[in-house]
């Protein structure tokens, strides 16, 4: 049976149902609360329209060597959907969202998103949420582990770090403390750029961790200004400790980890061009502010096919407005579109209601039986 038509029979009849039942999975017996808890700890999400890559299928490794991750790949209309359900059956925690599910599951905000969109990935984020995931890694289908990446996972912790300055303005660039500083990330705000290596080191200091921005190797989703002048190959390999600053600061949708309690403060935001993440983040650190922790590369971007000239078009709203954005202190009314504002509306709506767990959970369910032909337990 099609997930959409089970999906529409009773939600609570489903969980009823299914919670009476126990489930034999690879000759392993266990209660159906137990393939809850299986999702409750942490989740990967990502979006896609390319057959599986490299990456995707080293992430689909991590997961089977390391039983607290589930991964959620979240699919659009140009998706090769047929492979990612062949996937999904070789790996018990990986869960293919494809275009039907994410409109029975989230109609309205699918709705506001649109299609051939990276922003889908925020369905991911809502339905990683539903599923009780207390820290969710963002990550891009071309971000290849490396084999120590989600060894050393900070987020919820009170971590010492190597504190750090910037002298001359309110904002810190991640990159200018790093050997590879030629460069610098995308959505720090332009008008600073001449200034951002006067930093200051602090000492070492202390905050609760929300977000851990872990850096990237090889050709990293870094300003468009700098790709297109650079051509950048980089290494962090001086990177070696955490680090960071109670400043405000950038960090992207690639290789990030989140707290539960920050994500719905933080979306990739559509209709604002390639600021989509960087504004998010921005709005996130409104919330928690002082909550950032950078650390080592724990991926190689080998990056996917890019129009440099339109990625650095699409930068210009944030070459525009990003130090008005930071400096507006929560009023961003005045820089978002309104198809913006309606999805921000429609994203924070998700987190109010109990429904986004009852419709996630039955959907986990569903997968972890109907797709993965788990058998009914007998009586021994």
């Amino acid at each position: 049976m099609e997930v959409r038509n089970l999906l529409r029979t009773s939600i609570r009849t489903q969980r009823h149902s299914l919670s009476r039942e126990g489930f034999i999975l690879n000759n392993f017996k266990f209660e159906c609360k137990n393939i809850k808890e299986m999702a409750r700890k942490k989740f990967i999400v990502t979006t896609t329209i390319n057959e599986p890559t490299e990456a995707t299928l080293k992430f689909c490794e991590i997961i089977k060597t390391m039983p607290e991750w589930t991964f959620v790949i979240v699919g659009d209309t140009k998706t090769p959907h047929e492979s990612y359900r062949k996937l999904e059956k070789r790996n018990h925690r990986l869960i293919y969202l494809d275009p039907d599910e994410q409109n029975i599951i989230f109609p309205e905000l699918s709705n506001i998103i649109g299609w051939k969109t990276i922003q889908r990935r925020n369905i991911g984020f809502v339905y990683a949420y539903g599923c009780g995931a207390d820290i969710i890694a963002t990550i891009d289908d071309d971000n290849i582990p490396y084999d120590n990446w989600g060894r050393d996972i900070k987020v919820g912790q009170n971590v010492t770090y190597d504190a750090y300055r910037s002298k001359r303005s309110d904002f810190f660039d991640p990159l200018a403390v790093t050997e590879d500083n030629h460069v610098w990330h995308r959505g720090y705000p332009i008008q600073h750029l001449q200034t951002r290596h006067e930093v200051e080191y602090l000492g070492k200091y202390n905050k609760r961790c929300l977000v851990q921005a872990n850096l990237w190797d090889g050709d990293p989703d870094i300003d468009a200004m700098a790709r297109l002048t650079h051509k950048p190959c980089v290494r962090y390999n001086d990177i070696t400790e955490p680090y960071g600053s109670e400043q405000v600061a950038p960090f992207n949708s690639q290789n990030t980890f989140l707290h539960r309690d920050v994500i719905p403060y933080y979306a990739v935001l559509p209709f604002v061009g390639r600021m989509d993440d960087i504004w998010g983040g921005y709005i996130l650190q409104h919330h928690f502010p002082n909550s950032i922790v950078y650390d080592v590369a724990t991926v190689y971007q080998d990056r996917n096919l890019q129009d440099l000239v339109t990625n650095l078009e699409n930068e210009v709203i944030g070459y525009r407005h990003t130090l008005d954005f930071i400096e507006s202190e929560g009023d961003y009314e005045k820089f978002l579109p309104k198809e913006t504002l309606n999805f921000w509306r429609c994203y924070q709506e998700q987190f109010k209601t109990e429904d986004i767990m009852e419709k996630t959970h039955t959907h986990m369910e569903r997968v972890f039986t109907e797709r993965l032909e788990v058998k009914p337990k007998t009586t021994v």
